[in-house]
């Protein structure tokens, strides 16, 4: 239950945050950002793994570069439902869902190694 939470604040700190710093990617609120992560936590445990073996002769035929937009795609799909969080542009959803992964995943650790202590 634990990593669920923790899962579900490291992509909510990780999308305000984007938003905040980065051209295209837009949060009506923090409460937005929350609800957003909670989406985007939703999806990639459900939507992304279909998607993944689905796409998975292409991933293999492009040496995983086509999982960026595997996990591009996630990102989009999850403001297509979060109605206070935008992202504009191919590019800019492709940039963004890197950087969301990078900052969550090193949120996702801290939070872990913050509970155990």
């Amino acid at each position: 239950m634990t990593t669920v939470v923790f899962t579900w604040i490291a992509n909510s700190l990780a999308i305000y945050a984007v938003a905040y710093f980065m051209r295209g990617v837009e949060v009506a609120s923090f409460r937005d950002a929350l609800l957003a992560g909670a989406l985007l936590s939703i999806v990639n445990a459900f939507v992304k793994p279909v998607v993944v073996l689905l796409t998975l002769p292409l991933t293999i035929v492009t040496l995983g570069l086509f999982y960026f937009l595997v996990t591009a795609f996630c990102l989009w799909l999850t403001a297509q439902f979060a109605p206070g969080f935008m992202v504009r542009g191919t590019l800019t959803t492709i940039v963004a869902s890197i950087l969301i992964s990078i900052i969550s995943a090193l949120l996702h650790h801290a939070l872990k190694r913050a509970a155990r202590a």
